[in-house]
């Protein structure tokens, strides 16, 4: 009977030790793979982007990659040397032909990039826009900032620096669909809001610092009662503080509102060369961009019809990842950690 006893116990105990060592494999075990939102290593996404030299797409690509590491896919990045749709069709193009299991975009022309982004749906690879988006195409969602609303609060930030009078103009690209929105929130702000402020011209300072520069010239000849200049991109407020610096001394009265916070913008705003800037939530924007393709790839790779025929998308159609008034005051908030 002792012996029975102790065979009872010995039994009971290596019951209790597997199902200790079996909680402790289940507690150990990775979240993201147990939710089913662990990938394959070889599973590579690619983002696409235009001028890839400039500031701006580090941190789109920083949360791009930190969404990877999460979970755990491989990710590359490519993009257009300049502002040219050609140029970065031309890269879009060798993407699709290398079949990544999804492309994220931010189109620098929405009508000429539209057929190459359809093309790559199509063909079975997820596509979403980021930052600067073309809403006529295939692309299962876009992520970025409400351009047109961030144009209205420039406008509203105009207002308030310049008592809500006087002549203000743009600087803009204006073949670019986001920088479109922004220049239309901003002109009908200024027309609906302020009835004692004018909007005197809107020009095209084509995403480049000299030509923003020199666009900036013309305006202070042509419009010398110009009180201020919303640049609706960052390298085109740069070239209009150093145009304003040059025609009127580093005491201008004259106002500038510009966009993204590089380190060369951030300067200028600190410096009070540059009265405010907006600054978009862009590490979201990589972030947000891969975890949709993520879904989308993995829908698609188990039923390749999925989608077809208005099924359900996994993801919003739209994403607004944020926007905030950079000035002065809060500039130091905004560098780079």
């Amino acid at each position: 009977m002792k012996k029975l006893w102790m065979v009872y116990v010995l039994l009971i105990g290596i019951f209790l030790l597997y199902v200790l060592n079996y909680k402790l494999q289940a507690d150990a075990a990775d979240p993201w793979e147990t939710a089913g939102l662990r990938g394959n290593i070889e599973d590579k996404y690619v983002m696409v982007t235009f001028q890839s030299g400039i500031d701006y797409w580090k941190s789109v690509l920083k949360g791009f990659e930190d969404a990877a590491e999460e979970l755990n896919v491989s990710v590359e990045y490519h993009g257009s040397t300049q502002h040219d749709a050609n140029e970065q069709m031309t890269v879009l193009e060798q993407m699709i032909a290398k079949k990544p299991a999804g492309i994220a975009i931010s189109a620098v022309n929405s009508e000429l990039l539209t057929a190459t982004i359809n093309k790559a749906v199509d063909s079975g690879i997820p596509v979403v826009l980021f930052d600067s988006g073309a809403p006529d195409s295939k692309a299962y969602s876009f992520l970025g900032t409400n351009n047109y609303n961030a144009g209205v609060e420039a406008a509203r930030k105009m207002a308030q620096l310049t008592g809500g009078k006087g002549e203000v103009a743009i600087i803009t690209t204006p073949e670019q669909h986001n920088h479109q929105e922004r220049t239309d929130g901003f002109s009908v702000t200024i027309r609906s809001e302020f009835p004692e402020m004018k909007l005197v011209a809107i020009k095209d300072g084509r995403g480049d610092q000299v030509a923003s520069r020199e666009a900036a010239e013309q305006l202070v000849a042509e419009y010398p009662e110009l009180t201020g200049i919303f640049a609706t991109e960052s390298n085109g407020g740069i070239g209009v503080a150093e145009a304003v610096e040059m025609k009127q001394g580093a005491g201008s009265l004259l106002k500038i509102i510009s966009f993204d916070t590089d380190k060369g913008t951030l300067d200028l705003v600190k410096e009070g060369r540059i009265a405010a800037t907006m600054a978009q939530g862009t590490w979201n924007m990589g972030y947000w961009s891969l975890t949709e393709l993520f879904h989308l790839h993995r829908d698609l790779d188990e039923d390749p019809a999925a989608y077809a025929n208005n099924k359900p998308v996994p993801v919003p159609d739209t994403v607004d990842t944020g926007i905030d008034v950079v000035t002065r005051a809060n500039v130091d908030n905004y560098y780079a950690k």
